[in-house]
């Protein structure tokens, strides 16, 4: 489900859950620096049941990295799996941290 288009790329939208050490690990801090770097608009949250969610919307290309990024995440975590549903796209203005 792509929507408007940045660049003259389509935009995607991406619900994203990651598991493994992922709390405790600064994983939403770093996945907020990733997402701005890359100019990827949502958020991060961690989650209940120990794992992060995140939302994010860009183009193909940057949403291409950032889920590469999400597969490793920063080097004090252990990424043992991530879910990633196409969704709807929100038109988020930013990127932010939330709890």
């Amino acid at each position: 489900m792509s929507g408007s288009c940045k660049n003259g790329l389509p935009m995607k939208h991406f619900d994203i859950k990651v598991y493994g050490r992922v709390q405790g690990v600064s994983f939403r801090y770093y996945t907020n620096e990733k997402a701005r770097h890359l100019g990827i608009k949502g958020f991060v949250k961690n989650q209940a049941d120990g794992s992060v969610y995140i939302e994010a919307e860009g183009n193909e290309q940057q949403m291409g990295h950032f889920l590469d990024w999400c597969h490793e995440g920063p080097a004090s975590a252990h990424v043992k799996n991530v879910e990633v549903r196409e969704s709807e796209l929100q038109n988020y203005r930013n990127f932010e941290l939330r709890y």
